[in-house]
């Protein structure tokens, strides 16, 4: 990976796609990792019911698939078959999911609303979230650890579960999170706003692509670079675009609190 935590220049070519054809692809995308999910995710009437009840309440039926997008963009761009890919955009995705389960507590964000819908902790109870948060993140990297259709290669499955936590951890997404509870109330320059953001938001959308790319053999230390700095710089135009929303955007189409992060003096 590059040393330096600052994004350089973009240097390599744009590849453009027809929008109609990007939109229905990333659909059919969203559409297969839903039903995937729906496979590894434990049914109600599975005891203990109402954990998997609230599990499932949050890792279905919502949310842009982001995440999972550019695991199957990735690996198919690098050869792999779609079956081969299920695994790495649910695990991605539970991983996801569980986040904003935890980002939406009252100890944290205290958001009411996510996915256009009551978040997990009012639609049934602190605790509850609190768990089903736990199960998905355990269930994330039971998949890794489980799923040969990922690869047969134990190594590189083990790579990737490495990866996904590094993501997740205190160096990641949780680590972003910490910094953006932290500075609630000030005023952050760019550099520490972009640090903050590619923890909480880039570290995740860098180990999609890279989970992806960790399945291919044959790819060269240099194009790995690539990968990674190019999903680094879409990570903070992720989170960038996602800031301004918060602004410009409406609780109806953001499936969230619109003007949030403003109300409760975050910097962005």
């Amino acid at each position: 990976m590059p040393s330096s935590n600052r994004l350089r220049p973009i240097t390599t070519p744009i590849i453009t796609t027809p929008i109609m054809d990007t939109e229905a692809r990333l659909h059919a995308l969203s559409a297969r990792v839903e039903r995937a999910l729906d496979e590894w995710l434990p049914a109600e009437q599975v005891q203990p019911g109402i954990l998997h009840k609230a599990m499932r309440y949050s890792a279905l039926g919502g949310g842009k698939r982001v995440r999972p997008a550019l695991v199957y963009a990735t690996g198919t761009a690098l050869g792999s078959a779609l079956d081969s890919l299920d695994g790495i955009a649910c695990a991605v995705e539970l991983i996801h999911a569980y986040s904003l389960i935890h980002d939406d507590l009252p100890a944290m964000d205290d958001d009411d609303l996510r996915r256009g819908k009551p978040s997990c902790h009012k639609a049934f109870d602190e605790a509850t979230a609190i768990l089903a948060g736990d199960a998905m993140q355990a269930l994330a990297f039971y998949i890794l650890a489980h799923d040969r259709r990922i690869a047969s290669d134990p190594a590189v499955r083990i790579e990737m579960v490495a990866s996904l936590a590094l993501a997740s951890g205190s160096r990641g997404m949780a680590g972003g999170q910490a910094i953006d509870l932290a500075s609630v109330g000030a005023q952050l320059d760019i550099a520490q706003l972009e640090a903050m953001h590619i923890h909480k938001t880039g570290a995740l959308i860098r180990a999609s692509v890279m989970m992806s790319a960790a399945g291919c053999s044959g790819l060269d230390a240099s194009r790995r670079d690539d990968l990674d700095h190019f999903a680094k710089c879409i990570g903070l135009a992720f989170q960038i675009r996602d800031d301004i929303l918060d602004v410009e955007g409406d609780t109806a189409t953001l499936g969230k609190t619109q003007g949030a992060d403003h109300a409760r003096d975050k910097p962005t």
